[in-house]
């Protein structure tokens, strides 16, 4: 038998388009149903039985059980999943990509699939011009089934006929009759042939063709299988060496529980294809050990009774296999910014429409005050501490503190909380009060005034991404120009910081208008400065993009912090002058 460099070009070939097939018609699927997919995957509880369940039907739609997988380690990094949940969504997983193995033994080996195939590409072809994504992506899912099955087709008449050189069957019985040595040796190939592909379908397609055949006998074939079902766990492991404790630890577990089946079925490896033999010989009416057209049916049963089995048996053990997997991976104490809780808005508060409206004041003063000062001087390279104190801007300028800020954890850690609960907590001291019409417009302009702090935290991580380049650049002129933005933002800022030690009046007031009046200056787009600069190349065309969209978004922080201040310190002057009256009624 003579097998040339083109052959093997040809089965690699094949084999791409098998693999890339798969991969369009998933990600078709994926498109299709993966966001409520992932929907589902958030709600799985600590009900093993739904976590299962849950494992089993995203595999079966999406069909990629690596999919499932890297989504459940994602969600265990995101802490949305626990380790145990994690576990049974793996464990049904493993079952779902079952149904992969049945398409390609029902319609790759007893269907013609290839006859239909190319007509199925026109269709989907035609599908994927629609203006409807959902009728779109059905049709890129209706080219990817059929190239996948084209691609099998070509697998199959690719791989060389065994039969008129017996002598490679020689070859290879040397390594098929040592008996368990033969088995565990199958076994390891197996997971070496997945883990090189990376894709358990794929390696099952492959061992099917290679059985069917008649390369290897049936028994060699389940032991390769075997061997994919550890092989499939180091796309996880692979997944999580970037993650956390948490991900590794759910990937270590998908390993212990699939390594622990594998160990349990090749103990118990000649009874177990013994008894598929018998269903097979009963279902096709021929054995998988004589018979190579019983083969591809014999090895999908094989493997789908082998995860089914391995699940029932091991899903009372989900909390020793998580255990198992704590001590493989150790706890990480991780540096993280610890969820924020409301100070004022209490219960007690609530008795009465004028203290309830105080608390919801309160927390938005220190969400300005605490959080967002913080957020934004350490935004644009400035400690808090210099700020506040007496020293001249222009000095405070000078000085580039290097911060790591991460403006999303804040966020999400420190102010969205607190920003809710406000909400919250304004509707329900509206639904308890029949307020007047003052203190109806007082909430709003509370909430307003939260809700444009919400746009400066979340504008602040942009800006502070470029600064952090520019500002330590060796061009003047783009340093001259991000300087002057960080400027116009401390002066609203010291504004609003002396607001916030003193009682607002008219001199104030006038001051605010007049600095949100004229911070238009500052737009490099409209004042002329882009034009300028680049026109007499003293800054390169990317530093002036980067600088046009930075002074818009600087000019929109400055513009809400001028509102922002107005609004909660306008309220908070309006109790002081309630409390003073107060104090003068209870004096007479």
């Amino acid at each position: 038998m003579e097998y040339n460099l083109f052959d093997f070009l040809t089965l690699l070939g094949s084999l791409g388009l098998f693999l890339y097939g798969m991969k369009v018609m998933s990600d078709a699927l994926m498109e299709l149903a993966g966001d409520r997919m992932r929907t589902i995957l958030a709600r799985a509880t600590s009900n093993r039985l739904f976590a299962v369940l849950t494992g089993f039907t995203i595999t079966a739609v999406i069909q990629s059980s690596s999919a499932t997988t890297l989504m459940v380690v994602s969600f265990a990094n995101a802490s949305l999943l626990s380790l145990a949940e994690s576990i049974g969504v793996i464990m049904g997983a493993n079952i779902g990509t079952t149904v992969t193995a049945w398409l390609i033994s029902l319609l790759g080996f007893k269907v013609n699939m290839a006859a239909i195939a190319i007509p199925l590409v026109g269709l989907g072809f035609l599908f994927s011009f629609s203006k409807q994504k959902n009728l779109r992506h059905w049709g890129y899912f209706i080219v990817g089934f059929a190239i996948l099955f084209i691609g099998l087709q070509y697998l199959k008449n690719s791989v060389p006929d065994i039969k008129s050189s017996p002598e490679a069957l020689a070859f290879l019985s040397a390594y098929t009759n040592n008996g368990y040595l033969s088995i565990l040796l199958f076994t390891f190939i197996g997971t070496l042939l997945t883990m090189v592909i990376q894709s358990s379908s794929a390696a099952m397609a492959i061992t099917i063709i290679m059985c069917f055949e008649g390369w290897i006998p049936f028994d060699m074939a389940a032991a390769m299988v075997l061997g994919q079902n550890i092989g499939t766990t180091i796309t996880a492991n692979l997944a999580a060496i970037v993650a956390n404790y948490r991900a590794k630890r759910t990937a270590r577990a998908h390993f212990v529980f699939n390594a622990f089946g594998v160990v349990l079925a090749l103990v118990l490896f000649v009874p177990f294809i013994n008894v598929i033999d018998y269903f097979v010989e009963h279902l096709e009416g021929a054995s998988p050990f004589t018979q190579v057209a019983a083969t591809p049916v014999a090895l999908s049963l094989f493997h789908t009774i082998f995860n089914i089995l391995n699940t029932i048996l091991l899903f009372r053990f989900v909390p020793l296999i998580s255990r198992i997997a704590e001590n493989m991976v150790p706890e990480v104490v991780e540096k993280i910014i610890l969820i924020e809780q409301p100070h004022f808005l209490d219960e007690s508060s609530l008795k009465y429409p004028q203290t309830g409206l105080k608390a919801l004041l309160d927390e938005s003063l220190r969400l300005l005050e605490k959080t967002a000062f913080k957020v934004i001087t350490h935004g644009l390279h400035v400690h808090r501490e210099e700020f506040e104190s007496d020293k001249k801007l222009k000095k405070i300028i000078e000085n580039i503190h290097q911060f790591d800020l991460d403006v999303d954890a804040i966020y999400y850690n420190k102010f969205k909380n607190i920003y809710g609960k406000i909400v919250e907590y304004a509707n329900q001291l509206q639904g308890t009060f029949d307020l007047d019409e003052d203190k109806i417009m007082a909430i709003r302009s509370i909430l307003r005034a939260d809700r444009l702090l919400v746009e400066v935290v979340k504008d602040i991580k942009p800006l502070h991404t470029n600064m952090n380049r520019y500002l330590n650049s060796d061009n003047e002129y783009i340093r001259a120009e991000y300087n002057n933005l960080r400027k116009m933002i401390f002066k609203i800022l010291r504004l609003s910081r002396k607001a916030r030690l003193t009682k607002l009046d008219e001199k104030y007031l006038a001051k605010a208008k007049d600095l949100s009046d004229h911070v238009d200056k500052y737009d490099v787009l409209m004042n002329g400065t882009i034009d300028r600069l680049v026109r007499e190349h003293l800054i390169s065309a990317e530093m002036a993009t980067s600088l046009m969209n930075d002074s818009a978004i600087a000019i929109h922080i400055a513009r809400n912090l001028v509102d922002v201040s107005s609004l909660l310190y306008l309220q908070r002057d309006h109790f002081l002058d309630v409390d003073e009256d107060v104090d003068l009624a209870m004096a007479s």
